[in-house]
């Protein structure tokens, strides 16, 4: 019959709205993680020899150290790193043909989570 106006501001929508813009970066975190996770497998798969096979490695843990902060607080992501490591890995890996979609992946993640600008 007629609205209701709560002025509580803990009923307000205010921790519901920060709530799920928490959420929203922890699954961008998360899906970071998954990404990392997927390449990191298929690398370890991957046998011929790579000549930069180490630094895709520590690029990939260093990532995946990343994906854990964006998951718990996304303010604490530093940009930088997050580029410079995609970098890295494109360096080591972006070559490697059956490493392309995995590789991809992770740099879409990334850069989600990275806005320019």
């Amino acid at each position: 019959m007629g609205e209701t106006r709560v002025l509580d501001d803990e009923r307000s929508g205010a921790a519901a709205r920060a709530a799920a813009q928490e959420g929203v970066a922890g699954g961008a975190g998360s899906a970071l993680a998954r990404a990392v996770a997927r390449l990191s497998a298929e690398l370890a798969e991957y046998r011929p020899t790579l000549p930069d096979r180490a630094v895709a490695e520590d690029e990939l843990a260093a990532l995946a150290g990343q994906a854990r902060v964006a998951q718990l607080s996304p303010v604490l992501l530093d940009m930088d790193a997050l580029r410079t490591s995609l970098l890295l890995l494109v360096a080591a890996l972006g070559s490697v043909s059956a490493l392309a979609k995995p590789l991809d992946a992770v740099r879409r993640e990334v850069e989600d989570l990275t806005p320019t600008g």
